[in-house]
Formats: C-alpha cells, sequence, structure tokens
C-alpha cells in the first residue's frame, strides 16, 4: 500500500479522517446552539473520558460547530499550578474579535482589566502580561481580585455583547481538572449566574474521569449546573467504521478478519485505531487488508507506542512512583480501578505511607480516583504495558 496516502492520522488531539461513533455528542451541541439562538436556557457541556479516547478532536469539534454558526469562540488549556486570568482572558479575547461587533472597546476594557489584575500589586509595568488589547482597562470591571466576582462580571458583560447579536459566545477548556480549586470554584459561579441571566455563554470543558468529582466538590450545585457527556472507547461497528471509511476513500478495503483482530489488539480505543491503522497499513501488500497484514504490521505500532505514549510517562515517574504502577497493574488485570489498600498490601506497606506516591502520581495526570479509596489508570492498557516490561 502507498505510504503517501495513508490515511490513518495517530496524532495528539488530530482530527481523524473520519470522527466516528461521536455523533451523539454532536447532535447534543448542535441542539444547545440552536436552544441558545432561540432565546432558550441551556447548559454547558463537560466532556470526560480517558487519555486517547478523543477528548480533545471532539472539542475541536465542537468549536468547529459553534464557529458556523458564528458565534465567538476562545480555546485554553488549562495547566496545573497556572492561574486562569491570563489564558481564559486571551481566549476570550479571541471569542470577541470573531463576533465582529462594531463597539467592542468596552467588552475588551473589561477583559483587560481582568487579565491585568493578575499582577502584584505594585508591580512595575515591565512586569505585566501585555495581554495585546489596545483598549483601556475598565475600571471598577472584573478587577476586584477575587476571581468568583471577577469571573461573573466578566461573563456577564461578554455575555450581553452576544445576546445584542442575537449570537453566543463558548470557551472551550481541556484538560479542566488541572484547573485550580479556587479557578474550578469561579467558573462553577460564573456559569450558574449567566445560566440564570439568561445570557448565550457557554463553557465547554473536557477532562478525565474524575472531573465531575471535582466540580461537585467545589460547588455542590455543579451536578445540575452542566451536561456532563462520558467519551468511551468506540463500538465494534463505530471501530470498524473509523478503519472501513478512509480506506474506502483510498480505494482500499479491509477485510473481516483484519477488522476483528485490530479490535481485539485496539479495545476500540479511537488513538490506537489511528496508531495501529497507519502502520498496518504501511506494510499490507494490496487491499483487502488482511488478518496477516495486522500480524506483521502491529508490533512496530506498540514499539512505538511503548516508547512515545506508555514509555514516556511512565519514565516521568520516580522510583517509587513505578513501583506503586506496577503493583496496580500487577492487581488490576483488567486495568480496571484498584482498592488503594490492595496496592499497600502488594508492596507490604501501609496504605498512609504510600499516599505521597499516589498524590504525586495524580498531580502527574498518571492515574486518577474516582472514588475514595479507588485508583485507576488515566491511559488505556497502561497496565498491559507495564506488565509486558521485563
Amino acid at each position: 500500500m502507498d505510504p503517501i496516502r495513508n490515511p490513518y492520522a495517530p496524532g495528539a488531539g488530530q482530527r481523524p479522517p473520519e470522527l466516528a461513533g461521536r455523533s451523539e455528542q454532536l447532535h447534543h451541541f448542535d441542539v444547545v446552539i440552536e436552544r441558545v439562538a432561540h432565546g432558550r436556557p441551556e447548559r454547558s457541556l463537560i466532556l470526560t473520558g480517558l487519555r486517547g479516547v478523543g477528548k480533545t478532536v471532539l472539542l475541536n469539534a465542537l468549536r468547529g460547530q459553534a464557529v458556523r454558526a458564528h458565534w465567538g469562540t476562545g480555546k485554553l488549556e488549562a495547566r496545573p499550578e497556572q492561574h486562569l486570568r491570563r489564558p481564559l482572558g486571551a481566549a476570550l479575547h479571541m471569542a470577541v474579535r470573531e463576533l465582529g461587533h462594531p463597539d467592542v472597546d468596552q467588552a475588551l476594557g473589561t477583559i483587560r482589566a481582568f487579565i491585568e489584575r493578575d499582577a502584584k500589586p505594585g508591580s512595575k509595568l515591565a512586569d505585566r502580561w501585555n495581554p495585546g488589547i489596545l483598549a483601556p482597562a475598565t475600571k471598577g470591571r472584573a478587577d476586584s481580585g477575587d476571581i468568583e466576582i471577577d469571573l461573573v462580571e466578566l461573563f456577564s458583560d461578554l455575555g450581553g455583547l452576544a445576546a445584542d447579536m442575537g449570537v453566543g459566545i463558548a470557551v472551550f477548556i481541556d484538560e479542566m481538572q488541572d484547573l485550580t480549586t479556587a479557578d474550578v470554584s469561579a467558573l462553577c459561579a460564573a456559569c450558574h449566574e449567566i445560566s440564570q441571566q439568561g445570557l448565550p455563554l457557554v463553557v465547554v470543558g473536557a477532562g478525565l474521569p474524575h472531573l465531575p468529582a471535582l466540580l461537585s466538590a467545589s460547588k455542590s450545585y455543579s451536578e445540575r449546573l452542566f451536561s456532563y457527556q462520558r467519551i468511551d472507547r468506540l463500538d465494534r461497528e463505530a471501530a470498524d467504521q473509523a478503519l472501513q471509511s478512509p480506506a474506502r476513500d483510498e480505494d482500499a478495503e479491509w477485510s473481516t478478519d483484519a477488522l476483528d483482530a485490530m479490535y481485539r489488539t485496539t479495545g476500540g480505543y479511537p488513538y490506537f485505531i489511528q496508531a495501529y491503522g497507519k502502520a498496518v497499513w504501511d506494510v499490507a501488500a494490496a487491499s483487502p487488508i488482511s488478518a496477516e497484514d495486522v500480524r506483521i504490521g502491529t508490533p512496530g505500532a506498540a514499539n512505538e507506542l511503548a516508547v512515545g505514549f506508555f514509555g514516556s510517562r511512565f519514565e516521568r515517574a520516580t522510583p517509587a512512583e513505578r513501583e506503586y504502577l506496577c503493583a496496580m497493574a500487577d492487581i488490576g488485570e483488567d486495568d480496571g480501578e484498584v482498592s488503594s489498600t490492595d496496592v499497600a498490601q502488594a508492596l507490604g506497606r501501609k496504605p498512609q505511607s504510600l499516599s505521597p506516591a499516589r498524590d504525586a502520581l495524580m498531580k502527574k495526570g498518571l492515574v486518577y480516583s474516582g472514588e475514595r479509596g479507588k485508583v485507576a489508570f488515566t491511559v488505556p492498557h497502561f497496565g498491559r504495558y507495564l506488565r509486558s516490561q521485563p
């Protein structure tokens, strides 16, 4: 098969040629856009799932829907220990520019005031971050220093601007679980306020499976504030579609046996489908791609994943953290949740003594806790990878 015509795209956040199995989420957001356009109340949206299931790809697809509806959009990626003001301000700056309102100075001034409040009191002008906004900062709006008050005022001003134009604003936040506790609380409060005001501004967040628990711990009403969508691996039909449709665009086919073998290997996880699909295509001699092609091609993809997808994450862990990860892998052969107590027993340690390693792994995004006393890998097949190592 011609590698130049290889249609598969195993990139981080890169849209695959066929966005299979996500029609429900795409349709849901179309409904949100239309309801907001007609002045009807609608909740913000939270996407959750393991790494490699396509949350970022879906987030970008939803943003494309908002752009086509002539909404103002902005996107940011949360990072641990980074405060929300600068990245959110930059994202909203972009959203306001996309709206193209003839009189945006007031809104831009509020954004600038919100961002510049990030600077420490008395800091020199040269030490302050320049948001690239020429409009002067609005005094007495979104500049109190209390992130919750300021975010409510900022969202209210921008939501009002969008309402004047009969459109909406959508803010897309990737890796949302990495927001600080104070920023999560402020974001919930701001979404709550604008929903009560009926303003056309929605937040679309994406994060790991424990994100709903973080939101709930911040504000009890967050359970009713957001619409939660769990993004999981693809079922067999959607996984076959993700392989077959791009191949047919290149006048190629997959045999039934090859599709069987690919689903067993990938488990239906979108990133693995793209990674293994690309590798198998390159070794296949001709169409239809066979189960033998899958057998020959999968070791190359597995080796690449072992270095880039799995190995790079494992290398980030300290020796004590790696010990914890390996114990998790040995206990949970299906790579599901395991008990922290069971991990401690496997290592011959007291659970309290392993808390630093567990907490560090959670901060690094390698494990998460869906419920008290339980831990699980954030990366699918990570346990299988660890069990395969010497």
